[in-house]
């Protein structure tokens, strides 16, 4: 009997552990980098590239190394009231509002040229770009 509920024991941490690693997207967590990523799941199964602004004066966008034309998500990591992420480009012109936090989810179609994010109240010292090819 003892050996039956240690034989059970084991088999339920085991089903549980499985159950956790099932389903995730870490698209979500803002830690993408080099070229933009598959999404584990989320729109279509499109790219993924992920933006964050804050706490201090940083601006960042990860997955935009060899990006190509096409649907992209984009998820932008807002983490300070005092500033905003805005990307600019060839038909696309999206932001996040100064004066909020938090996580922001875009759906945005690049198309060749050349792309720019900024916070707009801190343009001169906070801004990036890339090019689309």
């Amino acid at each position: 009997m003892t050996r039956a509920r240690a034989a059970l024991s084991i088999l339920l941490v085991v089903c549980g552990l499985a159950a956790a690693g099932c389903g995730g997207n870490d698209a979500e967590t803002g830690t993408t980098t080099g070229a933009a990523t598959e999404a584990g799941s989320g729109t279509g199964g499109g790219k993924t590239l992920n933006g964050s602004v804050g706490p201090g004066f940083d601006i960042s966008l990860d997955g935009t190394d060899g990006v190509t034309t096409g649907s992209y998500e984009l998820v932008v990591n807002d983490q300070s009231t005092a500033h905003n992420f805005h990307l600019t480009g060839p038909g696309v012109d999206v932001s996040t509002e100064v004066g909020a936090e938090g996580e922001k989810t875009f759906e945005i179609d690049l198309q060749a040229g050349e792309y720019t994010f900024q916070c707009d109240p801190h343009a001169s010292q906070m801004n990036g770009s890339f090019t689309v090819g």
